[in-house]
């Protein structure tokens, strides 16, 4: 544990450490109330199914389903509207279905049927089948799970998706089999089945068994203690599953043992990670060029999570003599216990500036996955991408431009961004359609336990600077047990996924319901701040591109923010003109060239692999940078204290809160 200017600060969590206890939140208020957001409803440019995703809602029709809400309608009258909403706010043509039990018969445990099958959505088609349903019998949770599961199409050959089963209902199974270990058995025959529940009016043994079954199908439990909290909550939990993370690349299997380990190409690839797990893949690189691994781990959103869960990503060479070819961005553990996100973290080999470095030489490199997980936390296996880039060295006798360190004008403390009306965005569900910004102001919203991303191209000598005010919203009434609080995070990362950290940023901060904010920038872009060891802030800012932000809301407001989705707004600021090139004294791009990258983000054009990993200006295969052609001076003059100071322990900082 280290300080600086004041602030406590942590080590990333290394190999087989425990990350560090969360000691206190930094509170970034606004100046006033942005407006609230009211329920989520689709939008113009809102992620599209996939494909390979699909959801069925479970619905509670026994006989206590026509008793009174408490305000003046009943159970199922409110259930009908809460379909109805969540149906109105998913994306078009998203596959989704309706199962109902309790129905048909006066009694019967097999009292379920698939009233709407899982198709593309049909609005009407579902709205009338819930229209239709007479509560009248049994309650058969764990029978009506396992036809459920059976009601979900298996997402195509070599895809990832998203299967989600959403229950409501408004008490405890009354018939075998026993939901939760019916919740239980369907948890471990697939890494994308999701099991949410909403217990309506319930309490007692009926809210525990619920809670139960949502944590062994890795889902969350929802209350929803009245009519208006039954809509909300089932739109959230419906608009998580639409909106689950989209996955792109090549299905493989790592090895799980060093030797034999699975061969790598650059590439995007997908592949799965259990508790406590390690994957060994090799990649063969020659002595000039740079590589990044990317990994990111997609685990259930808002599932139970340890304080050490997390993964962590090692190079090393594979020869007699292994050496680590380390960097600061290699482990990446949960930002909150609350529940789970997205998480990335990166390991690279760059070749040093003499050449003389021990992952210099060519040959056979060893990439390591490894998971970390507490044994209270959810066990789910967890879907992760691989993103394996290269780039070669600079064009012979090219000296580039000086490394960029500082901030200069747009540090932590002195950035002025931009003001004015914003314009309204959906962001991306992950790396591969995250939503294309330029410079400016724009509103989205998130639902509780989302993250939503963003990329905005930069240029060489060009920073990136932006900040995330969470609005001021309204709350539910105060009740024993609540959380009242939560958090807002966000992270930056590089073209190639490699994240970018640095503690004196205000990155995270409690929210509850009153304006937060969170905010992050970059240095300028050098190709030279790849030699910048050990430095999280520095070394990543090393190519031009598109540079991805990501911005997240705790799972805990759904417990107390009253409406669905919470409204953000982004202040994006790419600062400094664009050069022509890494080279020293490279001249700025023409108006024509330096507008390419605006227009693609105004326009939100993208190919969205993910894979747009821009080449390096004046890139030339096979040639070596010589040195006696670098006639420059590497200036290092970052803060002392700063990131990269490692406490005196030679590893990067990052901040507590």
């Amino acid at each position: 544990m280290t300080t600086r200017g004041g602030r406590i600060m942590r080590t990333p969590r290394r190999r087989g450490a425990a990350a560090a206890l969360i000691a206190g939140t930094l509170l970034g208020l606004l100046a006033g109330p942005l407006p609230a957001a009211g329920a989520a409803a689709p939008a113009a440019d809102e992620p599209k199914a996939d494909g390979n995703s699909s959801m069925v809602m479970v619905l509670d029709s026994s006989g206590s389903m026509k008793e009174s809400d408490g305000s003046g309608s009943t159970r199922i009258a409110s259930a009908r509207k809460a379909v109805g909403s969540v149906v109105d706010s998913l994306p078009d043509a998203y596959p989704t279905g309706l199962r109902v039990y309790g129905a048909d018969k006066p009694q019967g445990c097999t009292d379920t049927r698939l009233a709407k099958p899982v198709e593309p959505l049909d609005r009407d088609g579902i709205k009338q089948a819930v229209a239709d349903v007479k509560p009248k019998g049994d309650t058969p949770i764990g029978y009506s799970l396992q036809q459920a599961a059976k009601d979900l199409p298996e997402p195509k050959a070599g895809a990832l998706g998203h299967r989600s089963i959403v229950l409501i209902s408004d008490g405890e199974s009354n018939c075998a089999p026993d939901p939760c270990k019916v919740a239980a058995q369907l948890g471990k025959k697939g890494i994308d089945l999701r099991i949410d529940t909403i217990g309506f009016q319930v309490r007692g043994k009926a809210k525990r068994q619920l809670e139960c079954v949502a944590e062994q199908g890795h889902g969350s439990y929802y209350d929803a203690p009245d009519a208006a909290a039954l809509a909300r909550q089932l739109e959230r939990a419906g608009r998580l599953s639409a909106d689950g993370y989209r996955f792109k690349g090549k299905q493989i299997t790592g090895s799980v043992q060093a030797k034999g380990a699975t061969g790598i190409q650059p590439g995007q690839y997908l592949d799965s990670i259990g508790p406590g797990e390690k994957k060994y893949y090799t990649a063969q690189l020659d002595a000039k060029t740079a590589a990044d691994f990317a990994v990111t781990a997609v685990p259930q959103p808002g599932v139970k999570v340890g304080m050490s869960d997390g993964i962590d990503v090692d190079l090393t060479t594979a020869d007699e003599n292994t050496f680590p070819c380390d960097a600061p961005n290699g482990s990446a553990d949960f930002p909150s216990q609350e529940g789970a996100m997205p998480l990335t973290a990166a390991a690279s080999r760059i070749p040093t500036e003499d050449g003389d470095g021990s992952c210099d030489e060519a040959g056979t490199y060893l990439l390591t996955v490894e998971r970390e997980t507490e044994a209270g936390a959810s066990q789910a296996r967890w879907p992760f991408e691989l993103v394996y880039g290269t780039e070669g060295p600079l064009k012979k006798g090219l000296t580039p431009a000086q490394s960029e360190t500082e901030y200069g004008a747009y540090g932590p403390e002195s950035a002025k961004l931009p003001t004015g009306q914003p314009k309204t965005v959906t962001g991306g569900t992950g790396f591969n359609d995250a939503k294309a910004l330029a410079s400016g102001v724009w509103k989205d919203k998130l639902l509780p336990g989302q993250t939503r991303y963003y990329k905005v191209p930069v240029g060489w000598g060009q920073q990136l600077r932006y900040k995330a005010e969470f609005a001021n919203e309204p709350t539910v009434d105060e009740d024993a047990g609540y959380a009242d609080s939560s958090f807002v995070r966000t992270d930056a990362f590089s073209p190639r996924r490699v994240p970018v950290t640095d503690p004196e940023f205000t990155d995270q901060s409690t929210y509850s319901a009153e304006p937060a904010a969170v905010d992050f920038g970059t240095v300028p872009v050098s190709w030279t701040n790849r030699w910048e060891e050990q430095d999280a802030a520095v070394q990543p800012v090393r190519m031009k591109g598109d540079y991805y932000l990501a911005v997240s809301l705790g799972p805990n407001a759904a417990q107390f923010a009253k409406n669905t989705a919470i409204g953000v707004v982004l202040r994006v600021e790419v600062a400094g003109k664009a050069k022509a090139g890494p080279q020293h004294n490279a001249p700025a791009l023409r108006a024509q060239d330096a507008n390419d990258g605006q227009t693609r983000a105004d326009s939100g054009d993208s190919d969205g692999s993910g894979l747009s990993l821009p080449l390096i200006a004046g890139i030339a295969g096979g040639v070596v940078l010589v040195a006696a052609a670098v006639v420059f001076t590497v200036v290092r003059t970052r803060r002392p204290g700063g990131a990269g100071s490692g406490g005196g322990n030679g590893l990067p900082t990052r901040g507590e809160w």
